[in-house]
């Protein structure tokens, strides 16, 4: 059995869904569908930052962790957080999980452009960077499947809670859906 800790904010805790339509429960069931003998451990915690995640990847990569999935950014991007601080932290994340010797995938943000258009290069920037640092697969957009299943920004809408942040079930599983495949090979990678 692999082990992938998913560590993350309320994107991977599943904030807003009862537990089983999260993203790590989906996530788990497609794999598991595919013929993956896996368990995904939920280390999402809502609100986190790159340095809630960074303060806490020591016990989330406990010895029996295989993989490690890193999804944070998102609440540095909506607080505006220089993007140097959010690199730093992502930067020391895949160093713990290269000195564990777990395999990794790292999973973008895209940003918008209200802080300007140098924020957003270098926010999108540093997940390329640090993906090419550490030798680990960049899954570009955590919501790139959303996009792609819901076609229109109207479409987008219905697979969203009300909050316009956070993806509902049908959401979650559009997301897993598109995801998946770049997860299975972080597991097959693991063999």
């Amino acid at each position: 059995m692999v082990r992938v800790a998913a560590l993350g904010d309320s994107l991977t805790a599943g904030y807003g869904l009862s537990r089983a339509d999260g993203f790590v429960p989906q996530l788990e069931s497609w794999l598991q569908a595919q013929g993956a003998d896996v368990t995904v451990i939920n280390a999402g915690v809502s609100g986190d930052t790159t340095a809630g995640g960074r303060s806490r990847v020591a016990w989330t990569l406990t010895p029996d962790v295989d993989a490690m999935i890193v999804t944070l950014g998102g609440n540095d991007y909506l607080r505006g957080i220089d993007p140097a601080v959010s690199r730093s932290n992502l930067d020391a994340i895949l160093a713990a999980g290269q000195d564990a010797g777990v395999e990794m995938l790292l999973v973008g943000l895209r940003a918008g452009t209200n802080y300007g258009p140098e924020y957003k290069a270098e926010f999108e920037g540093m997940y390329r960077d640090l993906a090419a640092k550490y030798d680990v697969p960049l899954y570009p957009g955590f919501f790139d499947g959303l996009r792609t299943a819901a076609g229109t920004q109207d479409g987008v809408a219905a697979l969203m809670q009300r909050d316009g942040i956070h993806p509902n079930k049908d959401g979650v599983a559009a997301v897993v859906a598109a995801i998946g495949p770049t997860v299975l090979e972080l597991v097959r990678a693991v063999d």
